[in-house]
């Protein structure tokens, strides 16, 4: 018996190293993919699919001198252009007549999923390379990432080997169903880009748009009035700001960012007015809700998380003011 004890720990000691390096090395491409996604030149056209939806967007991506550039234009549908020099966003909205200008914030955008330090990311996810396969016809890297716990989703990434541009991005449940999928179907890296690319098609019919500057007051004692009861792990306040609505008659909205680097939670606290709702869950494509009111609130609660998780979260909040 002991011998057999003995071997059975000297094989885990054998197997660990191995399980570490491979586990570093997965760490390694994830912040390759990082680093691409912000300092490559690229343009492409990708595929985004949820449920039985699905857009097609082409996305180009410029580095120089004055900064990260970047144009989003979406395919499908009603048109839509989102253009981003550094922080500043602006979203072209044709049939509204309306340009929002905005920070981006804690926003992540295909290709750019990952934060700019991937290191606190193992604490939560299980991180392990997979397969060497083909994408948009570039040689690919699959990287697994496995939550350790039920509060959020997993996520499997493929990299371009000789980039580490994120080729195609699956986010799944605990099952391993597909809740939302990114792909590449044509791509262009580190070719000539011009300038002329970056332009909205929308830019010249300003005249007779309305422009809305989002720019919220960012703090994180921005709603400070609020106290969070429920702590969930790993997920950190990134952001608390004041926000007015687009809607000239609008009231002001507090909105606060919680994340864990890949995931995301907003939180959204207006008055409740002559509203009386009753606690609610739904879904809108990959993104699940909960609201609920709170003294004289209405607390709505958002994310691309498991429904339990935002439960968990918004049922511990409480105002400071009685």
């Amino acid at each position: 018996m002991k011998h057999t004890l003995m071997l059975i720990a000297l094989s885990g000691a054998l197997i660990a190293p191995a399980d570490a390096d491979q586990h570093g090395d997965a760490l390694v491409w994830l912040q390759k993919m990082a680093v691409a996604a912000q300092r490559l030149n690229y343009t492409g056209t990708f595929t985004y699919q949820s449920g039985g939806t699905s857009e097609t967007s082409r996305i180009t991506h410029l580095v120089d001198a004055g900064g990260e550039h970047e144009k989003l234009e979406v395919l499908d549908g009603s048109p839509r252009e989102v253009l981003r020099n550094d922080d500043e966003v602006r979203c072209f909205l044709p049939e509204d007549k309306l340009v929002i200008v905005e920070k981006r914030g804690q926003l992540k955008a295909f290709p750019a999923l990952l934060p700019t330090s991937v290191n606190s990311l193992s604490d939560y996810y299980l991180v392990r390379k997979g397969d060497v396969s083909r994408v948009a016809g570039f040689d690919s890297q699959l990287i697994l990432l496995e939550p350790k716990d039920a509060l959020r989703y997993g996520h499997h990434l493929w990299a371009d080997v000789n980039s580490g541009l994120i080729l195609r991005a699956r986010m799944v449940n605990e099952r391993g169903e597909i809740i939302e999928q990114f792909a590449f179907t044509q791509l262009q890296i580190n070719g000539p880009i011009d300038r002329e690319m970056l332009q909205s098609k929308f830019g010249k019919e300003g005249k007779n748009w309305r422009i809305h500057n989002a720019r919220a007051s960012q703090s994180l004692n921005a709603g400070n009035d609020w106290l969070f009861k429920s702590q969930l792990p790993g997920f950190v306040k990134r952001t608390g700001m004041k926000r007015k609505a687009v809607r000239e008659s609008g009231t002001e909205t507090t909105h606060f960012v919680f994340t864990d680097g890949l995931a995301s939670i907003s939180v959204f606290i207006e008055p409740l007015g002559d509203q009386n709702p009753e606690k609610a869950t739904y879904s809108v494509g990959s993104i699940n809700v909960y609201k609920r009111a709170a003294s004289k609130y209405l607390l709505t609660i958002l994310g691309e998380v498991p429904t339990a998780t935002l439960i968990q979260l918004g049922d511990g909040m409480e105002s400071r003011k009685k």
